[in-house]
């Protein structure tokens, strides 16, 4: 009985039959000209009877086939054909994620500020057009359209990633030409912050990043491509709805959420940076030019500088120290009382002060721009212009008391751990950098040297020392550099020895990681580096100053947005110290402000003029002659001082 009920049933050809289903949104098989081909017509309906017909096997043999060839055909099954709801699930998931990481691209801003829900609840008129010429393409020019279009789109990711980080500390968009040298800081700035290891780290993810950020992108625009093409009827006329909708709310100017719901983010963005690659590379030539022309470049050794010879000069310069510490709310009054504190503690000692504001060419950081606009006079906004005027013959203020013969010339650089070649172009007969300035204690984040013993430092390498000429010193105060955590402390300077007494102020310090998890944070702790960094250069001229020593002193840039806000100025505080009346009488004409802090009426001037006003308010005055001291009039009378 069991014999003759199998023989009464028809054989079971669906396990031995395997036909792998096509993936989930994957393209159909295509014929030589492009057409899809269908295996259910009728030729193929025929070969399939004649194939079966020809090697169809008896029953008993069907029996022993189901028995020992189907588990081997089920094993060898797709996880597509053993789970089809879920493959298809799959498919459309990947699907709609491509579609978001496109849509994504083309409407992502490059500001974070602007990085709001609004903005990405728009329609891209480059995501219109290039569905339409998809479209269009025959199929090989298509897939290669296809990849292009998403290598493309990945970079200008990359590009918009990149001013995000830009407007974020430097307050500006990234230079595709000019920048590239910055990583190699920023490299430099992650090592002295999270150590060797933690640096490493940080520069391989990114590049892990980028690469799956372009690898992605193309992927998905390939994957949205085969999705247009295999229902190319529904998507032209989506294409041409949007289209219309897009050309009518721009006409219109519909907003949802205060942002236009025409969209041409990428478009404008891509012209956006032509115009900014195109304007520095002429900018090159123009300012090439501009550098040669230098009004003081053959003044006479003598004629230079003669309203401060036999004066100690120091030019010093505060890390960060922008005008946002002096007129933020959350942080004037604390940074006030220091300099009215100052201001009458210097007047005890016997200087008097003025202080006015400058405006740096950079924010945030680039803290060697602005010190090459200040001794250059020449507005250095990009690297390009600083190596250009690095390597030019124009005389920087430092250099013109080398020139004149009458000074001695030296530099403080803590933050200098490399080369520094640029010593030579500012003139400094001797540079003292992070190595040679004696220092045992820890760095305090990218801050190596704290303040106070770089100063202390300076007055036993240089200062404190008998020299045949009189000395002129630039001096950059470090401690106020980006992240400010951990923060040193002032502490007696007799006890500051060889720095070591430093390490139990450091592991008393913040964790800078902790401090930027809260923006309120880090303006409390910006606050208090500038703080720092104002009372030692203000104890230091307590102590160290005397009748010859002339400080001038200034901000190199304001601090990051994170700080400022947005939108905030370049303003940075200046101020000149001075023993002798007859130093100050020379710039009575420059309206500044009496004490170390600028008033809001106070003069702004661009950083890039300070050279020039301060070379002719201190060289020779009419009647004048060579070698006379400042204060006499000729014959070595005394000029009267009206204080």
């Amino acid at each position: 009985m069991p014999h003759s009920t199998r023989l009464s049933q028809p054989p079971n050809t669906k396990k031995a039959t395997t036909t792998e289903a096509p993936p989930p949104d994957g393209p159909p098989e295509q014929a030589p000209d492009g057409a899809a081909v269908d295996k259910s017509g009728a030729d193929g309906a025929a070969a399939d009877t004649a194939t079966a017909t020809s090697t169809a096997p008896t029953p008993d043999v069907v029996a022993d086939q189901e028995a020992v060839v189907a588990p081997e055909v089920v094993a060898g099954r797709g996880w597509r054909d053993r789970y089809p709801t879920a493959a298809r699930a799959a498919g459309r998931t990947v699907t709609a994620l491509a579609a978001v990481l496109v849509l994504s691209a083309l409407l992502l801003p490059n500001q974070l500020t602007r990085l709001t829900p609004g903005e990405f609840l728009r329609i891209p008129v480059e995501g219109i057009f290039g569905a339409a010429l998809l479209l269009l393409l025959p199929p090989k020019a298509r897939r290669a359209a296809a990849v292009v279009a998403g290598v493309g789109l990945g970079l200008r990711t990359l590009l918009n990633c990149l001013d995000m980080g830009f407007y974020s500390v430097l307050a500006r968009p990234f230079d595709p030409v000019l920048d590239w040298i910055l990583f190699d800081d920023a490299e430099s700035f992650l090592k002295d912050s999270i150590g060797q290891a933690g640096a490493i780290g940080a520069v391989l993810g990114v590049v892990l990043l980028v690469l799956a950020l372009l690898v992605l992108m193309t992927l998905a625009v390939v994957r949205l491509t085969r999705l247009l093409v295999r229902h190319s009827a529904v998507a032209t006329r989506t294409t041409l709805v949007l289209g219309t909708v897009w050309i009518t709310c721009a006409a219109l100017g519909v907003q949802l959420a205060g942002v236009p719901v025409a969209a041409a983010n990428t478009a404008d963005l891509v012209q956006d940076s032509a115009e900014r690659l195109r304007a520095s590379l002429a900018d090159q030539q123009v300012f090439a030019k501009e550098a040669h022309v230098d009004a003081f470049r053959d003044t006479p050794p003598d004629q230079l500088l003669t309203g401060l010879r036999g004066k100690d000069v120091i030019f010093t310069f505060i890390e960060s120290y922008g005008r946002s510490a002096i007129t933020d709310p959350a942080m004037a009054s604390q940074v006030d009382a220091v300099l009215k504190d100052g201001t009458k503690r210097l007047r005890k000692a016997g200087f008097a002060s003025r202080s006015a504001w400058l405006t740096s060419p950079t924010a945030g950081g680039g803290s060697w721009l602005a010190h090459s606009t200040f001794l250059s006079g020449l507005w250095i906004k990009n690297q390009q212009r600083y190596r250009t005027v690095t390597s030019s013959d124009r005389m920087p203020l430092t250099d013109a008391f080398k020139r004149s013969g009458a000074w001695r010339t030296a530099g403080i650089m803590p933050g200098v751990t490399r080369s520094w070649p640029e010593g030579k172009f500012y003139g400094l007969d001797h540079v003292y950098d992070t190595h040679h300035l004696g220092y045992k204690g820890p760095q305090f984040s990218w801050s190596r040297v704290p303040d106070q013993y770089s100063l202390s430092a300076f007055e036993r390498l240089e200062h404190g020392k008998r020299h045949d000429k009189p000395l002129m010193s630039e001096i950059i105060l470090v401690s106020s550099h980006n992240p400010w955590a951990p923060i040193p402390k002032m502490i007696g300077w007799d006890e500051l020895g060889d720095g070591s007494v430093y390490d139990a102020i450091k592991k008393a310090g913040k964790d800078p990681k902790e401090v930027w998890k809260d923006p309120a944070q880090v303006r409390n702790e910006y606050r208090r580096a500038i703080q720092y960094s104002l009372h030692s250069l203000i104890s230091y001229m307590e102590k160290y100053g005397n009748k010859n020593t002339v400080l001038v002193f200034l901000g190199d840039h304001q601090p990051v947005p994170t700080v400022t806000g947005e939108n905030a100025s370049r303003d940075v505080p200046v101020a000149l110290v001075a023993h002798d009346p007859a130093v100050l009488d020379r710039i009575s004409g420059w309206n500044w402000q009496n004490g170390l802090k600028p008033g809001p009426q106070t003069p702004v001037w661009r950083m890039d003029t300070f050279r020039d006003r301060f070379l002719k308010a201190y060289g020779p005055r009419p009647g004048e002659k060579p070698g006379e001291k400042p204060g006499e009039k000729p014959g070595g009378k005394p000029v009267p001082s009206g204080h």
